[in-house]
């Protein structure tokens, strides 16, 4: 990656890939490398991120996605805790990845639970009316934010925009319950799940603003 301050594209980063590490040693990285590789793997995204002060580079940063697969990222990230950098960052670009793939159940869900939880709403900021386009534009904004603004308030926008998912998941559950009960108690398992994504976020915001998101 590039030295912070200058204004190179980042590179992509497969000196961190657990598949590079072990064609370079021979041997399957142990879990203390791994952790590292995780570690240090984020603090450059970020760092070179918020030091280059690049559009172009932010719109690559925020598509790693993209370029890198999601299984790449989940190689290095996926297992870190929630209150992590790694751990961050992958809840992130799941989300973002989630929109993507799932743009019209996201907006169904959103739909349902904005005025459920209006605050939320509110601080997540997406444009009304919520449809694919404005969900998908959000956590661009979001991840935007990672690297252009500040990463706090990043991370609370995502927590927020998760609160009102699992809100309108919650609500939608009611009403598959009438029709089919399994499926309605599969989706208010999913909607736990998206609020115990906002929480770990949420801490995760509350962790950077204190100097202990590493």
């Amino acid at each position: 990656m590039s030295t912070p301050g200058r204004r190179d594209r980042p590179r992509r980063p497969a000196h961190f890939s657990l598949a590079a590490m072990e064609a370079m040693g021979g041997t399957s990285p142990g879990p203390a490398e791994v952790t590292e590789a995780a570690h240090a793997s984020a603090a450059a995204v970020v760092g070179v991120g918020r030091a280059a002060r690049d559009p172009e580079v932010t719109a690559r940063l925020v598509a790693l996605v993209d370029e890198l697969g999601l299984d790449t990222i989940a190689s290095l990230w996926s297992a870190r805790p929630a209150g992590s950098l790694p751990g961050a960052l992958w809840r992130l670009y799941v989300l973002r990845e989630w929109v993507r793939r799932s743009p019209v159940t996201a907006s169904r869900e959103y739909a349902a639970g904005m005025r459920l939880a209006e605050a939320n709403h509110v601080i997540a900021g997406v444009a009304e009316p919520p449809g694919p386009a404005e969900l998908s534009a959000l956590v661009d904004a979001i991840l935007t934010g990672v690297y252009e603004g500040d990463l706090g308030v990043a991370l609370e926008r995502a927590g927020a925009f998760c609160r009102v998912i699992s809100a309108g998941r919650a609500e939608l559950a009611h009403e598959s319950d009438l029709a089919d009960p399994q499926r309605g108690r599969a989706e208010t398992e999913q909607a736990a799940t998206m609020l115990t994504t906002a929480t770990d976020l949420e801490r995760a915001a509350a962790s950077w603003r204190a100097g202990s998101l590493i």
